[in-house]
């Protein structure tokens, strides 16, 4: 990738800086040249045969973030997949923000897509088609945009790194580290660090052990999270947390192998039957969900929040026509917006059992399986939900059939939910002039994330933006990103940047962090 040559200065607008937002739409070729050229590289976490990918995905971002100016940038190995480490730090006294999100891609099924083949991006309508063009190659195309457009407006300066900025060396990461030398030319107002991984769509089973190891290394004042999804394209809403998981697999026994219905119908032990009835099981007839003790932690609703959250621009009608859910389900007593961001959940995300896809032959399967999703909330914790499962369906399932339940607590991830945080008024001040918002609303992430892993282990608050939308499809077919949506999110991320900068430059102290 050849370095761009930066438009002219656009005009200024009514708050005295540069039209950021002429400029984002300056770039849109840029913009949707990169964003096809990078969904091209099919870089499905989990499937063998696209590890390279994964590898290609992770160099393709190291090198944007070079061409851009960063002068320091990684692609560290985790696991099967790649993380992709930018930082530049060129603003001593200034705050320092880390912004987490991810490159790998979730798995195809071609036959459903009816508007392109996963990997072979198209333009229509605004829209760039494409696995991964919204979740999350185009939240990260966001921000490079963002920092064009930053870097646009800022005055040139000597440039170059902050002394205190340390890159890993080659033996440490077992990768080669990219560093510039310092140059002439405009530099970003606050210290940025990206660390892009390459498992999220695999609950980021190396994560943890990444940021222990680089800890110190990563510290910022800020977490900026994005892969999560605004409220409407006019009406940006500021996501303030996110729903924990817990990912369990329960398998049912019955007889000793598959048997011809045949011969034992009547009497032999269905699986099929004991395996659903036990997920019907799982909500009362109030929508709650059954299992004793679920909800005794569950925290209660913060009142402003779900204020904010009622005055959210909101009908079934458009809810549904965007989700395409066909229908309207849930617990009882509470809103569409608080079940899907406040309260938790559970799911069946696969059930398979007999012949599914194949010929039937006419027998009682051996075996039946079902993978579950529970959704997590503040004051819930995944070790003591994964108690209260196994004790649930211990008590519950029949005693003539066996069972085998397998609760991932090695990938679960607890919810999240933004402190109350000087910087949260700068996002939303940021989100009002990209979005040219007269109010920016509040809302949730229906899944979930490593936020809180995040906000642990780097002892800071995390802030989330992203720019999905229900309708683009996240792991569906035809999964899609609105252009104008990335602009919008890029002139956000620029002015959030300024924001932060003038924050600290209120404070003037020189300590680099952000007022409490």
């Amino acid at each position: 990738m050849e370095r761009q040559d930066s438009p002219a200065a656009a005009a200024p607008t009514d708050d005295g800086g540069p039209d950021l937002h002429a400029y984002a739409r300056s770039r849109r070729g840029d913009l949707k040249r990169q964003l096809a050229e990078w969904v091209q590289v099919p870089g499905i976490v989990g499937e063998p045969g696209h590890v390279k990918d994964l590898l290609r995905s992770a160099n393709w971002l190291a090198a944007a973030f070079r061409n851009i100016g960063f002068p320091v940038v990684e692609v560290q190995p985790t696991g099967e997949s790649h993380a992709v480490y930018a930082e530049w730090c060129a603003a001593p006294g200034a705050p320092t923000v880390l912004v987490y999100s991810h490159h790998d891609v979730r798995a195809v099924k071609q036959e459903n897509w009816n508007q392109t083949a996963p990997f072979q991006p198209v333009l229509r309508e605004g829209r760039l088609y494409g696995r991964g063009s919204s979740d999350a190659k185009g939240q990260v195309l966001a921000h490079l945009e963002g920092i064009r457009a930053h870097l646009h407006q800022r005055p040139p300066t000597s440039g170059g790194q902050n002394p205190n900025a340390r890159s890993l060396t080659a033996a440490k990461t077992g990768t080669p580290s990219h560093s510039t030398s310092p140059q002439a030319g405009p530099t970003p107002a606050v210290n940025l660090k990206f660390l892009v991984e390459g498992e999220e769509e695999a609950s980021s089973p190396h994560l943890a052990a990444l940021l222990e190891e680089q800890a110190e290394r990563l510290r910022a004042d800020v977490v900026l999270f994005s892969d999560t999804q605004l409220w409407r394209e006019d009406h940006p809403a500021l996501c303030v947390g996110l729903r924990g998981i817990l990912k369990a697999d329960l398998e049912v026994f019955g007889p000793e192998r598959d048997v011809h219905s045949g011969a034992v119908s009547g009497n032999a032990p269905n699986p099929v039957f004991e395996l659903s009835r036990l997920l019907a099981r799982l909500h009362g007839e109030d929508g709650r969900i059954a299992i004793p003790g679920f909800y005794d932690d569950v925290e209660p609703l913060p009142g402003d929040l779900r204020q904010a959250i009622a005055d959210l621009p909101y009908t079934d009608e458009d809810w549904l026509s965007r989700s395409e859910t066909g229908a309207i389900t849930g617990e009882e007593g509470y809103t569409v917006l608080e079940r899907l961001w406040l309260r938790p959940a559970v799911e069946v995300t696969a059930l398979v059992a007999g012949d599914p896809g194949e010929v039937s032959r006419g027998a009682v399967p051996a075996v039946a399986a079902a993978d579950l999703t529970f959704r997590t909330v503040p004051g819930q914790r995944v070790e003591k939900l994964a108690d209260l499962l196994r004790q649930w369906v211990d008590a519950t399932i029949s005693g003539a059939f066996h069972h085998r339940l397998t609760v991932d607590l090695d990938t679960a991830q607890e919810p999240y939910r933004t402190p109350d945080h000087p910087a949260v008024s700068a996002l939303e001040r940021a989100m009002a002039r990209g979005f040219r918002a007269g109010a920016v609303g509040r809302m949730g992430n229906a899944g979930g994330g490593p936020a809180e892993l995040l906000a642990r282990v780097l002892r800071a608050p995390v802030l989330f933006f992203g720019t999905g939308l229900v309708e683009d499809h996240w792991h569906d077919s035809d999964e899609s990103a609105s252009l104008d949506v990335l602009e919008n999110g890029a002139v956000t991320l620029a002015c959030f940047w300024d924001e932060l900068a003038r924050m600290q430059r209120a404070k003037d102290d020189g300590d680099g962090h952000i007022p409490e």
